[in-house]
C-alpha cells in the first residue's frame, strides 16, 4: 500500500468505507466515479460482488489530482 499523507486539519478528507468498482485491484488510487462511499464495514461487505467487479475497501479522500479529477486512495481491501 502507498504511504498516504494525512491532513489532520482537513474537514473533507477522511477514511471511509466504500465499494470500488474495478477489475484491477493492484492500483493505489481510484477515480471518484469508481467509488461508492457506504455507511459502515458491514454495508461494504454485503455489497461486495467480485464477479461483478465490486470490491469492499477502506479509502481516504476525496482528494483533487493535478489533472482536476477527484480521487480516493486505497487504504486496504476488506475482503
Amino acid at each position: 500500500m502507498p504511504k498516504i499523507l494525512i491532513d489532520p486539519e482537513s474537514t473533507s478528507l477522511d477514511h471511509r468505507f466504500a465499494i470500488i468498482k474495478t477489475k484491477r485491484t493492484d492500483r493505489a488510487r481510484y477515480p471518484e466515479g469508481c467509488v461508492t462511499v457506504v455507511e459502515d464495514e458491514a454495508t461494504a461487505l454485503a455489497a461486495a460482488a467480485s464477479d461483478r467487479g465490486l470490491h469492499p475497501a477502506i479509502v481516504y479522500g476525496p482528494s483533487s489530482s493535478s489533472e482536476g479529477q477527484r480521487l480516493y486512495y486505497l487504504v486496504r481491501w476488506l475482503a
